[in-house]
């Protein structure tokens, strides 16, 4: 199950901007790919170091820089010095457990998103951090380890057909906040159909295995709802920023992805409402299956206290009793015993108490 909070004790007591990495260390070394482009050149290739970067700001077109992991803090220092980063914004880029966010800084526009994925192989959520920055000629994209949602996106730019490759960075922005959020439709596609299973289970047959999936689903929605919960804020406040950066052609497709946005975060609030269903009903099952288990043992005590009776007299040990000098007394009191808990028996089941 994924930590709905990372330990951020490190950094108590430091100066505001103090560049420390809160996380997981998922790469060995960071690793650095770029992307510059217009309508009819194109260039991609992965830097060995920080330095090769650097001229591609001045570059003509538009610049992409991908940064996989942010363990290495000289790094994101030497980026922050040549974009002329602001020490919060790198601070923020190093601690992971940013909620998501945009904050404009007038020469750029920084932006916090949770990209989540699927993971088939330990069956739950994984939520990574990225940080986006929008510049007049650049963007900047920085994630904690390999591998990600973008790979449509560098598919498209390395056509020569495509929209992307005409206009400029706020669509490139546009287009990697959109992979992120059409991720969020495929992991919630996967959670409805555990739902489903585990509300089959729960009215066919629920146990305390059903009581932990329910548990296990309501945990990873949390950890939805606070990855993408902020997001129509921070789609909103990108398609409504009266920026140079961001064209007005450019906001519509904003507004696009917010409505997506608004989706998923009504799907995440009925899977929300569902599972909290669930846990109603399975509460109710169990408190049911206790009353009936309950009602079985009450009813057969209720047969059993007669018996019971006529066998206490019966065992007493008065040596002048009339019943046990006759010789068909015992079987007189099994055929009176019989008789009365077939009487009970009877009398339950034409109550449909059984």
């Amino acid at each position: 199950m994924p930590r709905l909070m990372k330990k951020v004790s490190r950094k108590a007591g430091l100066t505001p901007g103090s560049l420390i990495h809160i996380g997981e260390k998922k790469l060995e070394r960071a690793r650095i790919r770029a992307i510059n482009y217009d309508e009819q050149r194109f260039r991609e290739e992965e830097l060995k170091t920080i330095e090769e970067s650097l001229p591609l700001k001045e570059a003509p077109g538009v610049t992409w820089i991908n940064v996989d992991g942010l363990h290495q803090v000289e790094v994101l220092e030497k980026i922050g010095a040549y974009f002329a980063l602001h020490p919060l914004v790198l601070e923020d880029i190093l601690n992971t457990e940013q909620r998501p966010k945009m904050e404009d800084y007038g020469d750029y526009i920084y932006v916090v998103l949770k990209m989540i994925h699927y993971d088939d192989k330990k069956n739950e959520i994984e939520a990574e951090q990225v940080s986006l920055i929008l510049g007049p000629t650049f963007v900047l994209s920085f994630q904690e380890r390999a591998g990600d949602l973008f790979d449509p996106v560098r598919e498209r730019i390395r056509g020569s057909g495509g929209r992307i490759r005409k206009v400029g960075p706020d669509y490139l922005c546009y287009s990697l906040a959109d992979a992120i959020v059409d991720g969020y439709f495929a992991v919630l596609e996967k959670l409805g159909e555990q739902i489903e299973a585990a509300e089959r289970e729960l009215v066919t047959h629920p146990s305390p295995k059903t009581l932990r999936l329910i548990h296990g689903l309501r945990r990873e929605m949390i950890l939805l709802r606070k990855s993408i919960w902020p997001l129509r804020e921070v789609i909103g406040g990108l398609q409504r920023e009266d920026s140079p950066l961001i064209a007005d052609a450019t906001r519509v497709y904003l507004g696009d992805v917010h409505d997506h946005t608004v989706r998923v975060i009504e799907t995440l609030e009925s899977y929300r409402d569902m599972l909290s269903a669930m846990l109603d009903i399975y509460l109710s099952s169990m408190s049911i299956k206790l009353n009936e288990v309950m009602k079985a043992l009450t009813l057969i005590a209720t047969i059993f206290i007669p018996l019971t009776f006529v066998a206490g007299v019966y065992g007493m040990n008065f040596k002048y009793m009339p019943e046990l000098e006759w010789r068909w007394g015992y079987f007189m009191a099994w055929l009176v015993m019989i008789a009365m808990a077939t009487s009970l028996y009877a009398y339950f089941k034409r109550k449909k108490w059984l």
